[in-house]
């Protein structure tokens, strides 16, 4: 069983999206962050990296 399985359904159905969204976003922020780098464009790049692992291995 899923740590998530006893959350509410609305807050199940944000994380499903999330998951979905969260890839084509690294992704823009790559590219974003390749053409015109900022610290703070590394900065959420690293974060959003790090919040896709979490996604998929389901730390969250």
């Amino acid at each position: 069983m899923r740590h998530y399985d006893r959350w509410p359904p609305w807050l199940r159905r944000c994380r499903c999206i999330a998951c979905g969204i969260i890839i084509p976003l690294c992704c823009f922020q790559g590219l974003r962050t390749l053409f015109f780098p900022t610290t703070m464009d590394v900065i959420l790049l690293a974060l959003l990296i790090l919040l896709a692992a979490a996604l998929h291995l389901e730390w969250i």
